[in-house]
Parts: C-alpha cells; sequence; structure tokens
C-alpha cells in the first residue's frame, strides 16, 4: 500500500476540493443526492440518466482505472430505469450498476471491487438491435455486502445481511442472512443469527463523532509529513514509498 506523503492540512484541502466538485458536477445529475455523501476521487465517478438517487452518508470511492458507473436508461418514449442507493452504503472502485427498469440498494450496503448490477440483457435474444432486451427489477436488501467482482443479474432479490462472495453470478433469489457464491450462486451456508450484526449505519451513529475520529486518525497518520516530502515522493519516488 503507497504510503500517504501530504502533510495534514493538505489532506483536509483535498477532502474540501473534492466535496466542491461532487456538490457542482454529480448532484445536479441526481433526483437526490444525501448529506455527508462522501466522494473519493469524483471525477471518477460517471452518472448517467436523471433517476438517480443516493441516500446520506453513503461513501463512493473511485480510481482513474476503476471507475464507478450508475446508469439510468432513459428511453425515446420517455420512460426510464432508476437507481435507489441507500444510507451509510460503501461502493468501491470499479462498481457498476445500471438500471433500465430499476435497482434499488438498501441501507448499509457494501460493494466491493468491480461489482456489477444489471438488471437488463441490453439487447434481445433475436433482435440484437432492441436496445435493452429481457428486463426486470433488482433489490439488495438491508446490510447485505457484494463481494470482488461478483455479479448481480436482473430480476434478483438479495434479502438482508446476505454475503455474495467473490466472483459470484447471481441469477437467483438469495435469502437473508445466508452466505452464497458460485456461478451460478447458490446457498453455501446461513449467518448465525443468534450473533449481533454490527452495520455500517450503527458504527456512523453519530456523525459528528465519528467525523472527528477520523480526523484524529488522519492527523495521528499524517503527523511529520511536510509539502516538500510530499512533492518528493511525486517527483522522485523510491523503495520507501
Amino acid at each position: 500500500m503507497q504510503k500517504d506523503h501530504r502533510p495534514y492540512y493538505l489532506k483536509k484541502l483535498t477532502d474540501q476540493f473534492e466535496n466542491r466538485y461532487a456538490r457542482h458536477f454529480l448532484a445536479p445529475q441526481c433526483k437526490h443526492l444525501g448529506k455527508d455523501v462522501v466522494f473519493r476521487k469524483p471525477w471518477y465517478v460517471d452518472i448517467y440518466g436523471r433517476p438517480v438517487s443516493i441516500d446520506d452518508y453513503t461513501t463512493v470511492i473511485a480510481m482513474s482505472d476503476k471507475r464507478v458507473m450508475i446508469t439510468a436508461w432513459q428511453a425515446a418514449d420517455g420512460t426510464s430505469g432508476k437507481v435507489e442507493i441507500g444510507k451509510h452504503c460503501l461502493i468501491c472502485q470499479g462498481v457498476r450498476i445500471l438500471a433500465a427498469t430499476g435497482v434499488t440498494i438498501e441501507d448499509d450496503c457494501m460493494l466491493a471491487n468491480n461489482v456489477c448490477i444489471s438488471d437488463s440483457d441490453w439487447h434481445d435474444l433475436y433482435d440484437r438491435t432492441q436496445p435493452i432486451g429481457k428486463t426486470e427489477a433488482i433489490r439488495i436488501g438491508k446490510n447485505a455486502w457484494i463481494g470482488d467482482s461478483a455479479m448481480i443479474c436482473k430480476g434478483v432479490h438479495i434479502g438482508d445481511n446476505a454475503i455474495v462472495g467473490a466472483g459470484s453470478i447471481v441469477t437467483k433469489d438469495i435469502p437473508a442472512n445466508a452466505v452464497a457464491g458460485g456461478n451460478p450462486a447458490c446457498v453455501i451456508k446461513y449467518l448465525d443469527t443468534d450473533k449481533p450484526i454490527k452495520t455500517r449505519s450503527q458504527w456512523m451513529a453519530e456523525p459528528g463523532r465519528t467525523r472527528k475520529e477520523f480526523d484524529e486518525l488522519t492527523r495521528r497518520a499524517l503527523e511529520g509529513n511536510t509539502l516538500l516530502g510530499w512533492f518528493r515522493s511525486k517527483m522522485f519516488p523510491c523503495e520507501r514509498d
């Protein structure tokens, strides 16, 4: 993992710039963008189609080689799909969400790197000029965790607290509290419902305190960093970087 050589004040300025960029360029593309939604590298986030909603305290992380794409298809006749992302969700690098009908991601969900969620075939089996093909809405329940490079196909309903393993292709419903994996994905086991599950919304129940804790951790991690040292790491990187 590459060390962050930025001094603390430069990290804070970067965060402020990312927030202002997102509010200026991404918010107008959304039907709703909640409060304290965090975008990391928002210039690598692509939002297409007006019916996209991202609720409070969700975090979206993008990178230059792993853009995040959220698309709500809008047809010539005025009909459109919609994407609804709940509160306290985590959207990681390379995630693609494509909706011709509707994709609903409920509160506290986590989508790992390169997850693809698509509610359409995007072409008819016989008429390849038909742009959507068969489509059926997708719903991902509260606190679900979708693993790296998993694909969620049309019509799937994933239950609350369910876990989908990395690389899985999900073509059928996954029940609540199930751990599923494979191609096509099937249930491997169930979570022990007697054990408490801590969600992101519980973790962030007091946003002010959470921000303060993160700020203190950041300050400690970057303690001693200088502007000259950060510039050196960019222009003349070495093994310790």
